[in-house]
């Protein structure tokens, strides 16, 4: 049976951005051929696969005292 798959498990998060941000990153989708929501998440994996090391966070397990 054909099933359409979406490529990954998502979850509807809100967030507010700055309205200059928004406006560049609808002009940069636009000239890429792709959804707004396909470049934040490109962007956002390409940010936190790439933090210098001295800016790495702690795990949520470290931070919850574990």
């Amino acid at each position: 049976m054909f099933q359409i798959r979406k490529g990954y498990d998502s979850e509807s998060k809100t967030f507010r951005l700055p309205v200059e941000l928004i406006e560049k990153l609808n002009i940069l989708a636009t000239q890429n051929k792709l959804s707004l929501n396909q470049l934040v998440i490109q962007c956002l994996n390409y940010a936190v696969d790439n933090l210098k090391p001295d800016a790495e966070y702690q795990t949520m397990s470290d931070k919850s005292g574990n």
